[in-house]
Protein backbone atom coordinates (compact mmCIF):
# COMPACT_ATOMS: atom_id res chain seq x y z
CA UNK A 1 0.00 0.00 0.00
CA UNK A 2 1.58 3.39 -0.96
CA UNK A 3 2.44 6.14 1.68
CA UNK A 4 -0.21 8.54 3.00
CA UNK A 5 -0.27 12.01 2.62
CA UNK A 6 -1.60 14.54 5.36
CA UNK A 7 -4.26 16.44 4.54
CA UNK A 8 -2.89 19.78 4.27
CA UNK A 9 -0.64 18.53 1.63
CA UNK A 10 -2.81 18.03 -1.13
CA UNK A 11 -6.42 19.25 -2.57
CA UNK A 12 -9.41 17.65 -1.63
CA UNK A 13 -9.70 14.57 -3.85
CA UNK A 14 -12.10 13.98 -6.09
CA UNK A 15 -12.26 10.07 -5.71
CA UNK A 16 -15.12 8.75 -2.90
CA UNK A 17 -11.80 6.82 -1.29
CA UNK A 18 -11.93 7.11 2.34
CA UNK A 19 -9.94 9.53 4.67
CA UNK A 20 -6.62 8.89 5.91
CA UNK A 21 -5.66 8.49 9.76
CA UNK A 22 -4.42 11.81 10.04
CA UNK A 23 -8.26 12.88 8.78
CA UNK A 24 -10.41 10.69 11.17
CA UNK A 25 -8.60 11.76 14.21
CA UNK A 26 -9.10 15.54 13.73
CA UNK A 27 -11.95 15.56 11.11
CA UNK A 28 -12.13 18.84 9.53
CA UNK A 29 -10.78 20.32 12.20
CA UNK A 30 -13.40 21.72 13.89
CA UNK A 31 -13.31 22.49 17.56
CA UNK A 32 -15.79 21.92 20.05
CA UNK A 33 -18.09 19.09 17.59
CA UNK A 34 -20.08 16.48 19.71
CA UNK A 35 -17.72 13.01 19.37
CA UNK A 36 -21.22 11.59 19.09
CA UNK A 37 -22.49 13.67 16.72
CA UNK A 38 -22.58 10.99 13.76
CA UNK A 39 -20.48 11.98 10.68
CA UNK A 40 -20.33 10.74 7.02
CA UNK A 41 -16.44 9.66 6.19
CA UNK A 42 -17.40 7.99 2.78
CA UNK A 43 -20.65 8.32 0.15
CA UNK A 44 -21.03 6.25 -2.92
CA UNK A 45 -23.80 3.41 -3.93
CA UNK A 46 -24.43 -0.10 -3.49
CA UNK A 47 -24.33 -2.27 -6.48
CA UNK A 48 -26.04 -5.74 -6.76
CA UNK A 49 -27.55 -6.38 -10.80
CA UNK A 50 -29.29 -3.35 -11.94
CA UNK A 51 -30.02 -1.97 -8.56
CA UNK A 52 -27.89 1.21 -7.36
CA UNK A 53 -28.45 2.34 -4.03
CA UNK A 54 -26.81 5.68 -2.97
CA UNK A 55 -25.77 5.72 0.70
CA UNK A 56 -22.54 7.60 2.86
CA UNK A 57 -20.31 5.24 5.06
CA UNK A 58 -20.18 5.94 8.99
CA UNK A 59 -17.64 4.35 11.14
CA UNK A 60 -18.92 2.01 13.59
CA UNK A 61 -16.60 1.97 16.33
CA UNK A 62 -14.67 4.27 18.73
CA UNK A 63 -11.64 3.82 20.80
CA UNK A 64 -11.66 4.61 24.83
CA UNK A 65 -8.37 3.95 25.28
CA UNK A 66 -6.05 6.26 27.06
CA UNK A 67 -3.14 7.64 25.10
CA UNK A 68 -0.03 8.61 26.34
CA UNK A 69 2.92 11.05 24.55
CA UNK A 70 6.67 10.76 24.46
CA UNK A 71 8.38 12.65 26.64
CA UNK A 72 11.92 14.06 27.29
CA UNK A 73 12.84 11.98 29.76
CA UNK A 74 15.57 14.42 31.46
CA UNK A 75 13.16 17.36 31.55
CA UNK A 76 9.89 15.99 31.15
CA UNK A 77 8.76 17.32 27.62
CA UNK A 78 6.95 16.95 25.21
CA UNK A 79 8.62 15.31 21.91
CA UNK A 80 7.50 16.34 18.24
CA UNK A 81 7.55 14.49 15.37
CA UNK A 82 9.77 15.95 12.93
CA UNK A 83 9.55 15.58 9.07
CA UNK A 84 13.65 15.30 8.51
CA UNK A 85 15.07 15.54 4.74
CA UNK A 86 18.75 14.23 5.53
CA UNK A 87 19.35 16.26 2.01
CA UNK A 88 18.34 19.23 3.42
CA UNK A 89 19.29 18.95 7.04
CA UNK A 90 15.78 20.39 8.02
CA UNK A 91 12.28 19.28 9.02
CA UNK A 92 9.78 19.49 5.71
CA UNK A 93 6.20 21.11 6.55
CA UNK A 94 3.22 19.24 5.79
CA UNK A 95 2.40 21.08 2.66
CA UNK A 96 5.61 20.47 0.72
CA UNK A 97 5.02 16.20 1.36
CA UNK A 98 4.04 14.08 -1.23
CA UNK A 99 3.39 10.23 -1.65
CA UNK A 100 5.92 8.30 -3.09
CA UNK A 101 6.30 4.51 -3.89
CA UNK A 102 10.11 2.79 -4.48
CA UNK A 103 10.16 0.85 -7.46
CA UNK A 104 13.88 0.29 -7.06
CA UNK A 105 16.64 0.74 -3.76
CA UNK A 106 16.40 4.42 -3.32
CA UNK A 107 14.39 5.49 -6.42
CA UNK A 108 10.72 6.95 -5.92
CA UNK A 109 7.83 7.58 -8.20
CA UNK A 110 5.43 10.15 -6.60
CA UNK A 111 1.99 9.00 -7.03
CA UNK A 112 -1.12 11.91 -6.68
CA UNK A 113 -4.56 11.93 -6.31
CA UNK A 114 -4.99 13.41 -9.78
CA UNK A 115 -2.89 10.11 -10.80
CA UNK A 116 -5.53 7.52 -8.31
CA UNK A 117 -8.15 8.81 -9.93
CA UNK A 118 -7.01 7.02 -13.40
CA UNK A 119 -7.20 3.89 -11.33
CA UNK A 120 -10.14 1.61 -13.71
CA UNK A 121 -11.96 0.27 -10.91
CA UNK A 122 -15.11 1.20 -10.54
CA UNK A 123 -14.81 0.20 -6.42
CA UNK A 124 -13.58 3.85 -5.51
CA UNK A 125 -17.12 4.91 -5.71
CA UNK A 126 -19.17 1.70 -5.17
CA UNK A 127 -19.56 -1.23 -2.68
CA UNK A 128 -19.59 -3.62 -5.44
CA UNK A 129 -21.73 -6.66 -4.85
CA UNK A 130 -20.99 -10.09 -6.10
CA UNK A 131 -22.08 -12.59 -4.26
CA UNK A 132 -24.89 -13.81 -1.17
CA UNK A 133 -23.64 -15.60 1.84
CA UNK A 134 -25.02 -17.06 5.01
CA UNK A 135 -23.28 -15.31 7.94
CA UNK A 136 -22.04 -18.06 9.92
CA UNK A 137 -19.59 -19.23 6.40
CA UNK A 138 -17.53 -16.51 7.17
CA UNK A 139 -14.74 -17.47 9.88
CA UNK A 140 -14.48 -14.39 12.33
CA UNK A 141 -10.96 -14.27 11.68
CA UNK A 142 -11.35 -12.88 8.47
CA UNK A 143 -13.12 -9.52 9.99
CA UNK A 144 -11.12 -5.97 10.33
CA UNK A 145 -12.41 -3.03 10.54
CA UNK A 146 -16.80 -2.26 11.10
CA UNK A 147 -18.35 0.69 9.38
CA UNK A 148 -22.51 1.65 8.93
CA UNK A 149 -24.07 2.43 6.08
CA UNK A 150 -27.00 4.92 5.84
CA UNK A 151 -28.88 5.44 2.71
CA UNK A 152 -28.88 8.64 0.96
CA UNK A 153 -32.85 10.23 1.09
CA UNK A 154 -33.14 9.27 -2.69
CA UNK A 155 -32.55 5.31 -1.89
CA UNK A 156 -34.13 4.81 1.62
CA UNK A 157 -36.61 2.71 0.09
CA UNK A 158 -33.89 0.29 -1.78
CA UNK A 159 -32.10 0.03 1.13
CA UNK A 160 -34.70 -0.98 3.33
CA UNK A 161 -35.89 -3.48 0.74
CA UNK A 162 -31.89 -5.08 0.81
CA UNK A 163 -31.60 -4.61 4.49
CA UNK A 164 -35.05 -6.94 5.12
CA UNK A 165 -34.33 -9.51 1.96
CA UNK A 166 -30.93 -9.93 3.47
CA UNK A 167 -32.46 -10.30 7.34
CA UNK A 168 -35.55 -13.08 5.74
CA UNK A 169 -32.85 -15.09 3.97
CA UNK A 170 -30.44 -14.85 7.17
CA UNK A 171 -27.69 -13.88 3.95
CA UNK A 172 -24.54 -11.19 3.85
CA UNK A 173 -23.74 -9.62 0.59
CA UNK A 174 -19.96 -10.27 -0.24
CA UNK A 175 -18.66 -7.14 -2.08
CA UNK A 176 -15.30 -4.92 -2.95
CA UNK A 177 -14.85 -1.25 -1.85
CA UNK A 178 -11.83 0.69 -2.50
CA UNK A 179 -10.69 1.76 1.35
CA UNK A 180 -7.44 4.59 2.22
CA UNK A 181 -5.40 3.35 -1.63
CA UNK A 182 -6.67 -0.42 -1.23
CA UNK A 183 -9.37 -2.53 -2.52
CA UNK A 184 -10.97 -4.13 0.09
CA UNK A 185 -13.09 -6.85 1.02
CA UNK A 186 -15.97 -6.34 2.76
CA UNK A 187 -19.83 -8.05 4.65
CA UNK A 188 -22.13 -6.64 4.18
CA UNK A 189 -25.15 -7.27 7.01
CA UNK A 190 -28.23 -6.50 8.39
CA UNK A 191 -27.98 -4.16 11.74
CA UNK A 192 -30.29 -3.12 13.92
CA UNK A 193 -32.07 -0.10 11.56
CA UNK A 194 -28.93 0.13 9.26
CA UNK A 195 -26.03 -2.03 7.45
CA UNK A 196 -23.03 -2.70 8.75
CA UNK A 197 -20.00 -3.12 6.46
CA UNK A 198 -16.96 -5.37 7.51
CA UNK A 199 -14.00 -5.02 5.88
CA UNK A 200 -12.25 -7.94 5.66
CA UNK A 201 -8.89 -10.08 5.24
CA UNK A 202 -7.76 -11.62 1.70
CA UNK A 203 -7.24 -15.57 2.23
CA UNK A 204 -3.92 -14.73 1.44
CA UNK A 205 -3.38 -12.29 4.37
CA UNK A 206 -4.61 -15.03 6.95
CA UNK A 207 -1.43 -16.84 8.54
CA UNK A 208 -1.36 -20.28 8.53
CA UNK A 209 -1.70 -22.90 11.66
CA UNK A 210 0.66 -25.34 10.03
CA UNK A 211 3.90 -24.69 12.51
CA UNK A 212 2.10 -24.18 15.31
CA UNK A 213 -0.75 -26.49 14.85
CA UNK A 214 -0.94 -29.53 18.08
CA UNK A 215 -2.60 -32.87 18.07
CA UNK A 216 -5.01 -34.09 20.50
CA UNK A 217 -1.40 -34.82 23.06
CA UNK A 218 -3.10 -37.58 24.93
CA UNK A 219 -6.11 -35.96 26.15
CA UNK A 220 -8.71 -38.84 27.97
CA UNK A 221 -12.24 -38.82 27.77
CA UNK A 222 -12.76 -38.00 31.22
CA UNK A 223 -10.97 -34.69 30.74
CA UNK A 224 -12.46 -33.74 27.54
CA UNK A 225 -16.32 -34.78 29.32
CA UNK A 226 -15.17 -32.19 31.99
CA UNK A 227 -14.07 -29.75 29.94
CA UNK A 228 -17.74 -29.96 28.55
CA UNK A 229 -18.69 -29.62 31.91
CA UNK A 230 -17.21 -26.47 33.02
CA UNK A 231 -17.98 -24.83 29.46
CA UNK A 232 -21.67 -25.88 30.17
CA UNK A 233 -21.58 -24.41 34.12
CA UNK A 234 -19.81 -20.62 31.88
CA UNK A 235 -22.25 -21.08 29.51
CA UNK A 236 -24.79 -17.95 29.06
CA UNK A 237 -26.44 -16.08 26.30
CA UNK A 238 -24.16 -12.82 24.87
CA UNK A 239 -24.94 -9.59 26.58
CA UNK A 240 -21.96 -7.10 25.68
CA UNK A 241 -23.05 -4.80 28.15
CA UNK A 242 -22.04 -7.04 30.93
CA UNK A 243 -18.15 -6.49 29.87
CA UNK A 244 -16.23 -3.67 30.77
CA UNK A 245 -12.45 -2.13 29.95
CA UNK A 246 -11.51 -2.62 33.72
CA UNK A 247 -7.70 -2.45 32.70
CA UNK A 248 -8.43 1.61 31.34
CA UNK A 249 -10.35 2.27 34.55
CA UNK A 250 -7.69 1.36 36.68
CA UNK A 251 -5.28 2.78 34.45
CA UNK A 252 -7.03 6.36 35.31
CA UNK A 253 -6.62 5.68 38.22
CA UNK A 254 -3.31 5.51 38.81
CA UNK A 255 -2.94 7.88 36.51
CA UNK A 256 -4.93 10.44 38.88
CA UNK A 257 -3.19 9.20 41.81
CA UNK A 258 0.33 10.07 40.43
CA UNK A 259 -1.21 13.24 38.94
CA UNK A 260 -2.48 14.25 42.81
CA UNK A 261 0.94 12.63 44.20
CA UNK A 262 -1.64 10.55 46.06
CA UNK A 263 0.30 7.03 46.90
CA UNK A 264 -0.42 4.04 43.81
CA UNK A 265 -3.13 1.75 44.16
CA UNK A 266 -1.93 -1.30 46.04
CA UNK A 267 -0.90 -4.30 42.94
CA UNK A 268 -3.27 -7.06 42.62
CA UNK A 269 -2.26 -10.54 45.25
CA UNK A 270 -0.02 -13.35 44.39
CA UNK A 271 -3.05 -16.38 43.52
CA UNK A 272 -3.33 -19.21 45.38
CA UNK A 273 -1.02 -22.10 44.73
CA UNK A 274 -1.33 -23.51 41.44
CA UNK A 275 -2.72 -27.29 40.92
CA UNK A 276 -0.27 -29.00 38.59
CA UNK A 277 -2.92 -32.26 37.55
CA UNK A 278 -5.03 -31.27 34.58
CA UNK A 279 -7.90 -33.75 35.78
CA UNK A 280 -7.34 -31.83 39.13
CA UNK A 281 -7.45 -28.13 37.99
CA UNK A 282 -10.38 -29.14 35.60
CA UNK A 283 -12.50 -31.05 39.04
CA UNK A 284 -11.87 -27.73 41.24
CA UNK A 285 -13.10 -25.40 37.96
CA UNK A 286 -16.20 -27.06 37.77
CA UNK A 287 -16.95 -27.35 41.55
CA UNK A 288 -16.39 -23.64 41.54
CA UNK A 289 -18.37 -22.70 38.40
CA UNK A 290 -21.62 -24.90 39.85
CA UNK A 291 -22.39 -21.83 42.26
CA UNK A 292 -22.36 -19.75 39.61
CA UNK A 293 -24.11 -21.63 36.88
CA UNK A 294 -27.21 -22.44 39.71
CA UNK A 295 -27.17 -18.60 40.66
CA UNK A 296 -27.60 -17.40 36.84
CA UNK A 297 -30.43 -20.05 36.68
CA UNK A 298 -32.03 -18.37 39.45
CA UNK A 299 -31.91 -15.46 38.47
CA UNK A 300 -33.93 -16.39 35.11
CA UNK A 301 -36.30 -18.61 37.03
CA UNK A 302 -38.98 -15.58 38.29
CA UNK A 303 -39.01 -14.14 35.07
CA UNK A 304 -40.41 -17.72 33.51
CA UNK A 305 -42.51 -18.64 36.56
CA UNK A 306 -44.32 -14.97 36.22
CA UNK A 307 -44.63 -15.66 32.70
CA UNK A 308 -46.50 -19.08 33.38
CA UNK A 309 -48.57 -17.35 36.03
CA UNK A 310 -50.08 -14.61 33.56
CA UNK A 311 -50.35 -16.79 31.10
CA UNK A 312 -52.23 -19.06 32.80
CA UNK A 313 -54.21 -16.43 34.14
CA UNK A 314 -55.09 -15.39 30.57
CA UNK A 315 -56.50 -19.05 30.01
CA UNK A 316 -58.54 -18.80 32.77
CA UNK A 317 -60.26 -15.42 31.60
Amino acid sequence: MLGMAPKTARKRPRTSTLPRKRERENPGGEKGRSARTPRAIWSGTISFGMVSIPVRLYSATESHDVHFNLLHKRDGVRLQNVRWCPKDEKSVPWDEVVRGFEYTKGNYVPITEEDLDHLPVKTVHTVDISDFVKLEEVDPIYYDKAYYLAPEETGAKAFVLLRQALEETGRAAVAKVAIRDKESLCLVRPYQDVLSMDTLFYANEIRSTKDIAVDRAGVSPKEIQMAISLIENLSDSFDPERYHDEYQVALKKLIGAKVEGAPLPAPPSERGEKIVDLMEALRASVEATKKKASDRADEKAPVTRTRAISSRRRKSA
